[in-house]
This record gives structure tokens, sequence and C-alpha cells, in this order.
């Protein structure tokens, strides 16, 4: 399989990382904006590169340049490591070089123009899921959400409807942390872009009632008990894919995702939103050779740290997973299936930290699956609509299990 990798940041620079270790690909071409990143990223994985890593320079915006290189490099996939800004360009861009396309993060939504907090307005997906007839008549497969949330999380949602109920009253994925960064009072783990696109829109939720609809950002917070070692953490609704995703394949009640931000991590990002430096929307602003035209949001970002370079100052675990309460043979059942791991171990064993391994290691897992034929589709596909066994025990391979917490059933 010839792949390619579009983002060398964290999360890219991960991805090389792992594949790396496996021989199912034959090569990967890692491409960036910026040369010296994607250059970098191969350079650091040293001999287990073994002749099947490049680095090329890439405008993730540009479609048809992204779908020369597809042809050029004769590549099979491409796996989109980008922010979700650039979904689009490349989602169009292996449809045209007809290419297989992986990403992490689906196409970006926008509130109601009027009923933010009530009803959808453009969903998280939906420019994706309006040419899913062009990728099933081009015999293409565009698998998305295949990170960690939505991925993995989206595995767990079909696996607990395959072999563990009967019936499903609700899905919550829920994700905590116990992490902390040495020396910095404010530093996300992830994408401060993307992190304020998830937790400042209008968070959607799904009832089968009354289909998907939108409430408050950060509301119905609740307690949930993380597991090794983690404990509670206050999880609060946050606009995310899976919600968007499993109910098209996943018979339930009630479908939500919460996060577990915190109170301070929750004030520093409505201070953002209060000064509108969530924008994406380009201000003018002086500069040493006159005006200037930026991002308000890529401003935030510059100035925080790079979430891939804080792993040596960062301590603690991270928990990713899906709640499911249900009826198995007719008892009253709850489960919680989850994913750890351990940012000391991350580092030690590959060199990144806890956050984007976890996430970048589930694209590799699904590309190798896609590479011995385990998985196979065309059209638009969520993670849940193929098999979740193949996944799961392939996970279990790469070194890094998977957990299932009975739960005491609630009222």
């Amino acid at each position: 399989m010839r792949v390619l990798l579009v983002g060398a940041g964290g999360v890219g620079s991960a991805v090389t990382r792992i594949a790396a270790r496996r021989d199912f690909l034959s090569h990967m071409v890692v491409a960036d904006y910026d040369p010296a990143r994607a250059e970098a990223a191969v350079a650091a994985l040293g001999e287990r590169a073994g002749g099947r890593f490049s680095a090329r320079r890439l405008d993730a915006s540009d479609t048809e340049a992204v779908r020369r290189v597809l042809a050029e490099e004769r590549c099979d996939v491409l796996l989109n490591a980008t922010d979700p800004r650039f979904v689009m360009p490349l989602f169009t861009a292996a449809l045209a070089a007809g290419a297989h396309y992986l990403d992490m993060a689906m196409s970006l939504s926008a509130p109601h123009p009027t009923a933010p907090y009530e009803e959808c307005g453009v969903r998280l997906g939906d420019e994706q899921f309006a040419l899913a007839e062009e990728w099933r008549s081009s015999g293409r497969l565009a698998l998305v959400g295949m990170g960690v949330e939505p991925g993995l999380s989206d595995v767990f949602a079909r696996y607990a409807a395959d072999e563990l109920f009967d019936e499903i009253e609700e899905i919550g994925v829920r994700d905590g942390a116990n992490l902390t960064v040495e020396g910095y009072d404010f530093a996300p783990s992830f994408s401060i872009w993307t992190t304020i696109e998830e937790c400042l829109n209008p968070p959607v939720v799904y009832e089968r009632e009354h289909g998907w609809f939108t409430t408050a950002p950060f509301s119905e917070p609740e307690v949930f008990d993380f597991p090794e070692g983690i404990g509670p953490v206050e999880c609060v609704n946050v606009e995310h894919e899976e919600v968007l995703l499993i109910p098209r394949w996943v018979d339930a009640r009630r479908v939500t995702f919460k996060y577990g931000l915190g109170d301070d991590f929750i004030a520093k990002l409505k201070t953002l939103h209060e000064l509108g430096l969530d924008a994406t929307a380009k201000v003018t602003v002086p500069g040493p050779d006159g005006p200037v035209a930026v991002s308000p949001r890529d401003v935030v970002a510059a100035c925080l740290p790079d979430p891939a370079t804080l792993g040596d100052r960062m301590r603690g675990k991270t928990c990713a997973g899906t709640w499911v309460k249900g009826v198995k043979d007719g008892a009253a059942r709850e489960v919680y299936l989850y994913h750890v791991v351990d940012n000391e171990w991350s580092m030690r064993e590959y060199g990144s930290q806890a956050v984007v391994w976890q996430t970048a290691v589930n694209p590799v897992v699904a590309l190798e699956l896609l590479a011995t034929g385990a998985w196979k589709g065309d059209g638009v596909l969520g993670p849940e609509a193929l098999p979740p066994r193949p996944f799961l025990d392939l996970l279990n391979a790469y070194g890094t299990p998977w957990g299932l917490r009975e739960e005491t059933p609630r009222p």
C-alpha cells in the first residue's frame, strides 16, 4: 500500500512512527506546507524508515496540487492529518485522483442562523456525505472520522451493538484525562484550533424521537469515573462527530459526547470567545511593512506551545471510551469500553505524547485492515459501518490493548 500522508504535525509524525513498525506499508509520502517539518518527520525514523518514507512540500488547500501528487506518487490512499479546515480540499482531491481517503475529523459545521442552541445548521460531515454517491460510483472508500474520537469510539459502539447488547438505550462517548504539563498554566495537549471548534460550537445530541438537535456549549455536566487511576472527572457536552456518525449505522435511542475539560479550561475558552479570539475570519493588524491580515484563532495557536513538543513535560494518562446502556438477555446492562495511554509509555516507546499518539494509532490500524482486505467498502463510511472485531484484535497486536468495564446499571 502506498499512502500520501498530508500533515506532519504531532499526529502526522506519530503516524509515521507507528506505521514504520508495520510491514503492510510499501511507501508513505509525508507531505506538509512546511517542507522542513515533513523532512524532520522522516528523518526521525532513522533506520526504521527503510527507504519506505519520503518528504514533500504540499499545500493542503490546493486540491489540484494534491491530486497531482497522488497521481505522481501512485498512492492508493490519502490520509488526512491536518486540521478540519482542509478536509474538503483533500477529500475532493482524493476522489478526483481515484484514491481512497481517511481522515480523523470531518468537514466543518455551521450553527443554525436563528436557533443555534436548539436546531442543527450545517452538521459535521454534511459536505462529505453529500458526495457519498460519487464515492460509491467510483468504487472508492472515504473512511471518515477514523481517529480515536471519532474512530475507536465508533468501533466500540458497533462492537457493543454486535456482541454485548440486544437493545441499546444510550451510547455516550466519554473522554477524560489526568494529564498535567509542567511549566505552563495553559497548554492544550491537542490542536487549539480544533479544540476551539469543538468546544465553542453548539453540541449536538441525537435522540431517536427527535433526530439531531443542539444544546448550549458545556451543557449537562456529569462526573464520570475513568479507569486505570484517572478517577472522577466532570464531563460536559461538546460537539463531536460520533453523534453524527453512530446513529447512521447503530440503533440507539440516544447518542451523546461529553468531554472532561475542567472549570479552568472552560473559563479560558469562554474568555477567548468573549474577546473574539476564537474567530477564523481574518482581521487587519499593523505590521512592520504595512497592514497584515490574520485570523485571531491562528494568532492564539501561534502564541501557545505546539502540542507535539509537550511530551517531555506531560505527566499522566488519557482515556477515550464509549459508555453503553441497554439490555442483554432481558437484563439491564451498562459497560464502558475504553483505551488508555500513559504519556510516559508513549514517550518512551515512540517519542510521541499520549494524546497525539492515541489519535494516530487508529488510522494506521485502519490502513492495515484495508491493505489486508479485512476492511473493505465504497462510498462515505464511518468506522461503525465496518466489522469491529478485526480492528480491536489488531489494536491489541499493536501492543496497546483496550478494556471493558462492567458498570452498575443506573435507574
